[in-house]
């Protein structure tokens, strides 16, 4: 696993969230409670992405069919999709959001 540079922090203001390539995977960064999150940013249902769908108390709704993820752990609160969305580990580090990826670049698994 490799950690990289997915945003800067002011770029990700508490309740936001913000859709980015990291070493080639579709990330979508996510800032709840002070804290960040990262997932795949495609959904497991219809391929949407959920940087576009819309973000409240952590929950991730699709913008396609509106499937449901809580964005701290990937689980689906409510489908049509059954499969959790991958997550990444995410941090800040000064200035700047990091995500932890597969040194492979692989996508993580859910």
């Amino acid at each position: 696993m490799t950690w990289h540079v997915a945003a800067q922090a002011s770029d990700l203001q508490e309740g936001d969230v913000l859709g980015t390539v990291v070493a080639g995977q579709p990330v979508a960064l996510y800032r709840v409670d002070g804290e960040v999150f990262a997932t795949h940013n495609i959904c497991t249902h219809a391929q949407a992405c959920m940087s576009d769908g819309y973000l409240e108390d952590g929950i991730i709704e699709c913008p396609l069919h509106q499937a449901q993820f809580d964005v701290r752990t990937g689980q689906v609160i409510s489908g049509p999709t059954k499969v959790p969305l991958p997550c990444y580990r995410a941090r800040v580090d000064g200035e700047q959001v990091l995500v932890e990826l597969p040194a492979d670049g692989a996508a993580p698994s859910a």
